[in-house]
């Protein structure tokens, strides 16, 4: 997976981009009290481990 695609897939489970950094960009969605983090590299891949721990935290699960 792409980072645009975790982020795309972020953006449709209600999730919102609430302050960036650099390349750091931090996610959130109302009623949901954790912050995601991502270390956002555009088109390049996202390592599965950390695409799993993004997504994990997130409550998202990936069929």
């Amino acid at each position: 997976m792409k980072f645009n695609e975790l982020i795309r897939l972020l953006e449709q489970n209600g999730f919102r981009m609430v302050k960036e950094k650099g390349s750091i960009r931090y996610y959130i969605k109302p009623g949901y009290d954790k912050l995601i983090r991502v270390d956002y590299h555009g088109s390049k891949e996202v390592p599965s481990g950390t695409c799993h721990a993004i997504l994990k935290a997130a409550g998202i699960k990936r069929s």
